[in-house]
């Protein structure tokens, strides 16, 4: 069976606790990307989506200097590199995410989102499976 080492990105922007929102957008921005993880000591420690600068930040009325601690989300799903293809898809449909971090002993050694599942030819029906999924629950919360 595939396993997400398979299928991960490898080359991940990261930001720090040092950073701040506004630095978190920009690398959104410059990389074209909706996540950016926070890394402290090497370990992975939270990760902040579009959404969440969205819903935890300019909802809440924080400013771009706030610092990333205060809007990421810190009780991450993750998979190992050995996890499945399907075992992350798996995962991703019932906590409706759309990117896991992949970790090796607490540190980040790649993501792999829904993209890279439906780019993945042995994993197209799983990946279409999770994005059903995570859409109809989306359009249930609109």
């Amino acid at each position: 069976m595939q396993s997400v080492r398979e299928i991960m990105t490898t080359d991940v922007e990261y930001c720090t606790p040092l950073d701040n929102v506004y630095e978190v957008a920009v690398k959104m921005k410059d990389n074209d990307v909706g996540a950016i993880p926070i890394i402290d000591n090497d370990q992975l420690i939270g990760m902040i989506t579009d959404r969440d600068l969205v819903v935890r930040g300019i909802a809440e009325k924080r400013s771009g200097s706030n610092q990333v601690t205060n809007v990421m989300s810190d009780n991450l799903i993750t998979v190992s590199p050995e996890t499945s293809v399907y075992e992350a898809s798996q995962l991703m449909s019932k906590h409706q995410i759309r990117r896991l971090p992949v970790v090796d002993n607490g540190q980040l050694v790649g993501i792999v989102a829904l993209g890279d599942l439906a780019i993945n030819k042995l994993s197209d029906q799983k990946a279409g499976h999770a994005l059903s999924e995570i859409s109809e629950s989306e359009h249930l919360h609109h």
